[in-house]
């Protein structure tokens, strides 16, 4: 008779934790946008644990994708002359509740700030496309991310901070 072995990591669930998609310059924005707007995009991730005892963690992939244009030359619609003009904000915060087992401490944070995101992304990727297109606008489509890039960049800051006395 064979044991069955648990998975090192298990994603319970995923859901949309937060959600929101402003056109602040709507309707003038759809009559002077002729180009595909400019789009910055920014990405972190978070983790917490949920109870304090056990290997259970909710990683959130949080993505806020902020649109804009150079504003009209002549301000007709608000926009001051010079000043990007926001195009759409769209927020997003999708997450997943993850059981790990049987991975070693100093693989534990490796394993929430890369292979999570990693499962959770092409999801939160999917629903951005589809609500900036449903917005009335070209999909954001967000490209491959480097989750261990990411992690190593977040890993760098933080051993450079420096460290109050107490």
């Amino acid at each position: 008779m064979s044991e069955t072995q648990t998975p090192p990591l298990t994603l319970n669930i995923q859901y949309t934790k937060d959600l929101s998609f402003e056109v602040p310059n709507a309707p003038a924005i759809y009559t002077i946008l002729r180009q595909p707007p400019s789009v910055n995009i920014n990405l972190d991730v978070q983790v917490r644990r949920i109870q304090d005892d056990q290997n259970v963690y909710e990683v959130t992939l949080a993505t806020r994708a902020e649109a804009t244009i150079p504003a009209p030359a002549e301000s007709t619609n608000g926009a001051e002359p010079g000043k990007d003009m926001t195009v759409f904000i769209a927020d997003l915060s999708y997450s997943g509740i993850f059981t790990l087992t049987g991975i070693p401490d100093n693989q534990v944070e490796p394993v929430l700030l890369v292979e999570c995101p990693r499962l959770l992304f092409p999801f939160a990727r999917n629903i951005l496309a589809d609500v900036t297109r449903d917005g009335g606008f070209p999909p954001v489509m967000l490209g491959p991310v480097d989750f261990v890039g990411l992690w190593q960049s977040r890993r760098e800051q933080m051993d450079a901070a420096p460290v109050a006395n107490a």
